[in-house]
């Protein structure tokens, strides 16, 4: 049985294909520069070298088209017809109060992730899209949504009410939801199996660190609070979102330059963050190369995102009083030894030790690595994302009626024995070349 899952951005389709009983990744890919011109699709088989086709993508339903074609094509593809294909999980990042979980898509689903979109202007619009796309290129097969939300919806009243109004939450549900929830359910499992613990006996804070960025505080398995908040917008530094700052500047300088609300709401979520302290960057490559060339922006850019950081990661260990881990995932948090060091240096007292040698080492997205020295009461983990696993999960499951919330629900990374073949096939590649990384690989204790 093959799944596909999608998550699509205002300008990019991410897709993956598996294979359901082989638990083989067939391919995955991204088409980029949908709707902008100079569209292209990025193809990877495991085993074989990455394709780039170039393709005019006008709307994301051209991109669906073209990876479908991509996956059945006689020399790259993988499957010999689109009906092998049994169902699609598409990603939702706001699901609101409605949705706990994840659901198959009907009429009332959409229409209600429709109303939410202004929760998430720079996620949900293009969600939507895809999945209306989808949907007219796969019409006869059933799609599923997978909420970033639905994870978060533990938290206790005390955490996600806001001291404003009541009324506001009674009518407009004003109140935090939280996102990137698949990526915190993967990694904290993840965890507690490289921790030897049951996931509901395990504390962890997770940071998930990319263009976007939030901290969880995961107590006994489920989340408990999270930084961002009623949208995306609020809690850490982003790559162009302002995070947590007082609201009063926002109307002073909607009073001072004449600014409507859409015009605020695109300046704090697409030109603030690391982009408007450095004016120039969003990539944390260019800022971490342009601060070690003496520039004083990016060198503040990125003190202030790991002193933020800093904050979130001890407030949330206070407020969970005894934690098994510290995790690092995403884009940033894979891959930045620097943002990693400057955010846990200093909680020495609270337990947390990092090891400037692993830590430095630990730059792969193929394994997980420990960078926490041996004394370290704290472990420190880099655990890889798997959104796409955990969309697929849910995805079969609903197919075959057995799908419930994850307190109840067994994923199979939770195996010991778990491994991702095509990341375990890429980092027996990355270790010809770069032996030392074997050194720092976590693994499973025995039991």
């Amino acid at each position: 049985m093959d799944i596909l899952t999608l998550n699509c951005g205002s300008s990019s389709v991410k897709y993956q294909l598996y294979q359901w009983e082989e638990k083989m990744i067939l391919a995955k890919g991204i088409v980029e520069r949908v709707t902008i011109g100079g569209s292209f699709i990025t193809h990877e088989v495991m085993g074989n070298n990455k394709v780039r086709i170039e393709r005019d993508c006008p709307t994301h339903k051209e991109a669906i088209s073209l990876i479908m074609e991509t996956l059945t094509n006689s020399e790259y593809g993988v499957i010999k017809d689109i009906s092998q294909v049994r169902a699609v999980g598409h990603r939702v990042v706001h699901g609101g109060e409605k949705f706990n979980k994840s659901v198959i898509i009907d009429e009332a689903a959409l229409q209600t992730f429709i109303e939410l979109q202004e929760l998430a202007p720079l996620h949900n619009p293009p969600n939507i899209m895809g999945i209306k796309a989808a949907k007219e290129v796969l019409p006869d097969i059933p799609h599923m949504a997978i909420m970033d939300t639905a994870w978060h919806q533990t938290m206790p009243g005390y955490a996600y009410i806001y001291a404003l109004p009541y009324e506001w939450y009674r009518k407009y549900q004003i109140r935090r939801y939280g996102f990137h929830g698949t990526s915190f359910l993967y990694v904290s499992k993840r965890a507690s199996v490289l921790l030897g613990k049951d996931p509901f006996q395990t504390n962890i804070v997770a940071a998930h660190i990319g263009n976007g960025v939030s901290f969880n505080a995961i107590r006994n398995g489920i989340s408990v609070d999270t930084s961002m908040g009623f949208t995306p917008l609020e809690g850490a530094v982003m790559g162009t979102r302002a995070g947590d700052h007082d609201a009063a500047i926002d109307l002073y300088m909607m009073d001072k330059l004449g600014l409507s609300t859409k015009e605020m709401n695109d300046i704090l979520n697409k030109k603030s963050g690391i982009l408007g302290i450095t004016e120039k960057y969003t990539d944390r490559r260019d800022v971490e190369i342009a601060a070690n060339d003496g520039n004083k922006q990016a060198q503040l850019a990125i003190e202030i995102e790991a002193y933020r950081g800093k904050k979130y990661i001890s407030s949330y260990m206070g407020a969970l009083g005894n934690v098994d881990a510290i995790v690092f995932t995403a884009g940033v948090g894979e891959m930045s030894s620097l943002i990693r060091e400057k955010m846990v240096s200093g909680l020495e007292s609270f337990g947390v030790k990092i090891d400037p040698e692993r830590n430095a080492l630990s730059r792969t997205r193929n394994a997980e690595t420990i960078i926490s020295s041996d004394d370290s009461r704290i472990k420190i983990f880099v655990i890889p994302t798997d959104e796409e696993l955990v969309m697929t999960e849910d995805t079969v499951a609903l197919l075959e009626g057995r799908y419930d919330v994850h307190t109840n629900f067994k994923y199979s990374f939770q195996d010991p024995q778990y491994v991702n073949l095509l990341r375990e096939d890429n980092f027996k590649k990355e270790i010809e070349n770069k032996p030392e990384l074997a050194s720092i690989k976590a693994r499973v204790p025995r039991i």
